[in-house]
């Protein structure tokens, strides 16, 4: 017995697999083995319930909302596959938008640019503090639509020939016709100022709100163009009249009220309304009619 012990230890030293890092090889594996009063047991069954409670309501929930839970994934992932596919198809599109712009558009952009740059650089009187800020002022009220309407009303009503209160009442009318131009166009685009001041009490009063078209400037032109066409002025005069309307599209400038672009469309847009209303000029006839209905007491001249 002895002697067969000691042959079976000098075996089992000689064997590859009773090496260390062989030992785990030969081992079986370890059954994991439950502490005593069967806690592990409880935990693993309350667990188990838990989860089939939480089952039970979330098919409750579904049922009652009418609407089964894979059937309102699958909703969720069609409408997000929709929302992802028309983002795709509108990304390309507006890339190309950015990356390739139109010529026009650069060019007009451009050009839009400029002319806030300069008309900033130009209104050196925007500030309460400017040296000849009252000047430009005064200046710039001399092409406003108060002072032109109430003084051909005095005129008119001053008048005693019928060739002036011809030529009164269709200045009137041009007067109008202006106003209610200029201030459906400014209210169509809504255009601010280069400093983007608001407007004052006369601006309401006169509609000019906005900065485009240049109200004071169609005005200057319009009536410029006016009183040359019906007045016999000298040389000097004519010349200063023409420089008193390029003056106060400048003066609006100035004043920071509206750009450079602003006062050019205004003076196009005086032009066309000169030439509008010689276009329907009313004849001394009419004119009367007109003067005898507005004032309902004035007894046309003979």
């Amino acid at each position: 017995m002895p002697g067969s012990q000691a042959r079976s230890r000098a075996r089992d030293r000689n064997n590859v697999l009773n090496r260390p890092e062989f030992v785990s090889l030969n081992q079986p594996p370890r059954q994991h083995v439950e502490p005593r009063g069967g806690g592990g047991a409880r935990r693993s069954a309350f667990r188990q319930q838990s989860l089939n409670q939480q089952e039970d309501g979330g098919a409750r929930l579904s049922s009652s909302c009418g609407t089964p839970r894979g059937s309102r994934d699958s909703q969720d992932g069609g409408l997000g596959a929709d929302a992802g596919g028309k983002e795709a198809s509108r990304l390309p599109e507006q890339d190309c938008m950015q990356l390739n712009p139109s010529f026009g558009g650069i060019a007009i952009s451009s050009l839009l640019a400029i002319d806030i740059s300069l008309s900033k650089r130009l209104g050196m009187c925007a500030s309460p503090a400017a040296p000849l800020r009252s000047m430009v002022m005064l200046l710039a009220f001399s092409g406003h639509a108060l002072p032109w309407l109430c003084g051909t009303l005095i005129c008119l009503w001053k008048s005693n020939t019928l060739a002036g209160q011809e030529v009164l009442v269709n200045l009137l009318l041009a007067l109008i016709l202006d106003v209610m131009t200029v201030a459906g166009m400014q209210k169509l685009v809504k255009r601010r100022g280069p400093w983007d001041f608001p407007p004052g009490f006369l601006d309401y009063i006169a509609m000019d709100t906005y900065s485009f078209p240049a109200a004071h400037a169609s005005r200057a032109a319009m009536v410029s163009k006016f009183l040359l066409n019906h007045l016999v002025l000298a040389v000097p005069l004519r010349i200063l009249l023409y420089l008193w309307a390029f003056l106060v599209g400048v003066s609006r400038v100035l004043l920071g009220k509206h750009h450079l672009s602003d006062v050019g469309c205004g003076f196009a847009l005086g032009f066309l309304h000169f030439s509008l209303v010689e276009s329907v000029w009313l004849d001394s006839a009419t004119c009367q009619t007109l003067i005898s209905i507005g004032t309902l007491r004035w007894s046309p001249l003979l």
